[in-house]
């Protein structure tokens, strides 16, 4: 199995380039994510590989992340998803746009990605929702509204669910707080915030 190709970046399109590795050239398939993240053409750069595998054909697909790799490999694994779906859905939104997606069960959002309907959404949503650590689904949460790198909303909504309150409860509850925070708000104000609506 290829995991990562690392050579020049050879013909670059939205949706494929073309690697050059070692004087082969190897065709990748790209969503639009890692595209944008690309180098310009003829430049040393690596990509991240997914590489399927089926009785009929073997396709290489590219990521610039680890974390759009995982999602691709999440959304391949519900029944009814390949890989072009897998491709269209990162190329649609973001992973954190995914993830908070997910989590909050937004059928409408994913289902606004090209070739994805309704039902395929609720399956979709129904078997990766609980595919991610709290953390992780806190982070997709509150990384709608906080700045790169606030872990506040995030450490509140584990402090809620350590004094009973249900993950989706404390999601809930952190993200009301989340358009009146400040610079100085600390996390045990957003929990207090969180508690008493105020």
């Amino acid at each position: 199995m290829i995991t990562f190709l690392d050579g020049i970046l050879e013909q670059k399109q939205p949706a494929r380039v073309v690697m050059n590795v070692g004087g082969i050239g190897y065709e990748v398939r790209v969503p639009l994510s890692s595209f944008d993240r690309l180098p310009a053409e003829g430049a040393k750069t690596r990509i991240l590989i997914y590489h399927h595998i089926t009785d009929a054909s073997q396709a290489l697909f590219g990521f610039a992340t680890e974390e759009e790799r995982r999602m691709f490999t999440l959304l391949l694994g519900v029944s009814g998803v390949g890989p072009k779906i897998a491709v269209s859905a990162l190329s649609g939104l973001s992973v954190r746009e995914l993830k908070t997606a997910l989590v909050e069960s937004d059928v409408k959002r994913i289902s606004s990605i090209s070739g994805i309907g309704k039902k395929t959404a609720e399956r979709i949503i129904v078997e990766l929702r609980d595919k991610f650590t709290t953390g992780e689904a806190l982070e997709a949460i509150a990384g709608a509204d906080a700045a790169p790198g606030d872990h506040r909303l995030r450490d509140a909504a584990l402090a809620l669910i350590s004094l009973g309150y249900k993950q989706a409860d404390a999601q809930k509850m952190v993200k009301a707080c989340a358009l009146k925070l400040e610079d100085g708000t600390t996390v045990e104000d957003i929990v207090r915030m969180a508690l008493t609506g105020k």
